[in-house]
This record gives structure tokens, C-alpha cells and sequence, in this order.
């Protein structure tokens, strides 16, 4: 009787261990149905876009006002014909481009060889009768206030400032051109910074400009640099003839700010803050004086110079930013 006992609870405890592993074995057979099923919705979530035509596409502009309603790019270049080969090959591919200013603020004149080449691109990427205008603005003098000048006779109201260095895709620049043409008096660009006030100072209104990390970190921003940007044609008259003068000396004198002093113009006439756009950023030059040590420091006493010269602070602070819906599935 005893014996059979034993008997009886050994295979009581074999069966509690095959129903525990069996049990076991379906829990991790239903987890890793559960991740298959995961990982095939995520796929399909991130193919949806190209199944359903939504990949990033661009609605086709009219073109009977393209001409009319596009932009010009206003290039600022400095000795590397390379980069800006390859930007205007890239740009005149842009369905919205109107025509192109060079900044030329080199002691020699652009060659033959570089102008021929930039006009064949632009005559094989103009198609469907758009003509693309290419054109120097030569400066004598060495100022990075040469790419804000007045340009008389400009067609377009909007301007895309841009760097030699700096490539977006034209799907990008056709959106954040989009933006602008829904709030065409204030500054619509890819690159956001910062300012805040420095409280280590007690009482005194003095100011640090911050870069991406501190837009990143602080989830505000108040300009955008001038390096992709879009902004109304009238801001080049009023950099160059309404301004203070005493800003475009610091600027030429400091080879710096440029960029924050036409942030402060537009800021100061409309009392509004800028657009921050997302965008895919391809730079393809080398580091420039941002990447520069004290570079930071150099800029806040920009800000804090421009301050004075306004008598106010005109910067004004948002956390809003356009994103291209069709580009992206959660939004």
C-alpha cells in the first residue's frame, strides 16, 4: 500500500512537470507568434506610405504660375566652385525655382569655365518651358553682409538663402516654400536656435545664444539661420538701407552674425517669432566657425550687441514646428 503511494505521487509529479513545461512552451511559442505579428505590422506600418502613394510625394505645382509664384535662391559661396556645382545641379531640379543669385564676393570674377558649366545644368534641368535666370552678384568688397544686399528687380517675392555647402531634397524645399507662402513676413528655415536670458547676471538683461543641443534640450527656439531659410525679398532692402549701420560695421568687423542680425530685422518688424521646418539636412562641405572654439561665446556677444542697438529685445520665443504629414505615418 505504501509502495503504491510512492507510485502514485512520482507520476503525480512527472505529469505536474510535462503540464509545466507544455504550459512553458506555449507561453514562449504565443510570445514569439506575438513578435512576428508585431514586427510584420511595423513593416506594413512603414511600407503603408508607398502602398497607399503617400511616400513623400509632392502635389505637381501649376505650372502657369510657377514662374510667377515661385522663389529665388540666393546662393552665398566662397572659392569652392565644387560644392557649388553640385548644389545648383541639385537645386534646378526644384520644380518652384525661379532663379538663382550667386553671392560673389571673390577678388577675382567667376571663370568662364564655371559659368558655362552652371548654365548647361540649368538648361537640361529646365524643362516643360521653365527658364531658371542665373546671375552674379559680384561685390567688391569682402562682407558677409554681400548676402543680404538689395537685389533690384527681383521677380519673386520669396528669397531661399542658402549655403554652397547645404543640400535639401526638393521635396523639402517645396514644403517649408509652402509654409512661407502662409506666413510670407516672417523667416521659414531647417536650422533653429535659442536665446535666453542669463539669470547669473541678477538684474542685468544679458543674454546666451544656444545651438541645436540647447533647442533640443530646451524644446524652444527663436530664430532660424539664414543658411536655409526663406524669407520676403523687402528684408534685403531694410538689412541694407533701414538697419542700423552700426550693426552691418560689427558684422563686417567680427566676420560673424549676419545671420542673427537678419533674425532680429524680421523679428523686430513683425513682432512674431520664426517657422522651424523638418528637414532632411545634407551638408557636404567641411565644418565651418561654427565648429570654431568660443564660437558660442562670440555669438551671445552678437545677441547682446544687437540688443543694444534696438534698445529692446525683438527675438520672440516658440516651440512650434512644421512637419511634412505626408512623409511621415505618426504625426
Amino acid at each position: 500500500m505504501r509502495g503504491s503511494f510512492f507510485v502514485f505521487k512520482r507520476r503525480m509529479v512527472q505529469r505536474l512537470r510535462q503540464l509545466a513545461i507544455f504550459v512553458i512552451g506555449s507561453a514562449k511559442v504565443k510570445l514569439l507568434l506575438c513578435c512576428c505579428f508585431a514586427f510584420t505590422l511595423l513593416v506594413l506600418a512603414s511600407r503603408a506610405p508607398a502602398f497607399m502613394g503617400w511616400e513623400h510625394q509632392t502635389v505637381p505645382p501649376d505650372r502657369s504660375s510657377v514662374h510667377r509664384k515661385g522663389y529665388t535662391i540666393l546662393m552665398n559661396t566662397w572659392k569652392r566652385n565644387d560644392l557649388l556645382k553640385k548644389s545648383i545641379s541639385h537645386y534646378t531640379k526644384c520644380a518652384g525655382l525661379d532663379s538663382i543669385h550667386i553671392v560673389w564676393s571673390e577678388p577675382d570674377p567667376p571663370s568662364d569655365s564655371l559659368t558655362n558649366f552652371l548654365n548647361h545644368v540649368i538648361k537640361s534641368n529646365s524643362r516643360g518651358g521653365r527658364q531658371i535666370e542665373l546671375k552674379y552678384d559680384i561685390n567688391k568688397e569682402d562682407s558677409l553682409n554681400n548676402r543680404f544686399k538689395e537685389i533690384k528687380g527681383l521677380k519673386t517675392d520669396a528669397v531661399f538663402s542658402i549655403d554652397d555647402d547645404v543640400i535639401f531634397p526638393c521635396s523639402s524645399v517645396e514644403f517649408a516654400f509652402n509654409v512661407w507662402r502662409s506666413a510670407p513676413d516672417t523667416m521659414v528655415g531647417y536650422v533653429p536656435r535659442v536665446h535666453w536670458l542669463d539669470q547669473s547676471k541678477g538684474n542685468m538683461d544679458h543674454y546666451i545664444y544656444g545651438g541645436w543641443w540647447s533647442v533640443w534640450w530646451m524644446g524652444t527656439y527663436s530664430m532660424v539661420l539664414s543658411k536655409a531659410a526663406f524669407f520676403h525679398k523687402k528684408y534685403l532692402s531694410l538689412y541694407t538701407n533701414e538697419m542700423p549701420a552700426s550693426i552691418r560695421d560689427y558684422v563686417t568687423k567680427n566676420r560673424n552674425c549676419e545671420d542673427i542680425a537678419m533674425s532680429f530685422l524680421v523679428a523686430n518688424a513683425t513682432g512674431a517669432s520664426p517657422i522651424w521646418v523638418k528637414g532632411d539636412i545634407n551638408e557636404i562641405g567641411s565644418t565651418g566657425i561654427s565648429s570654431l572654439g568660443g564660437h558660442s561665446e562670440k555669438r551671445s556677444e552678437c545677441v547682446n550687441r544687437f540688443v543694444a542697438e534696438y534698445g529692446r529685445m525683438p527675438l520672440v520665443s516658440t516651440s512650434v514646428k512644421a512637419v511634412d504629414s505626408r512623409g511621415v505615418w505618426f504625426w
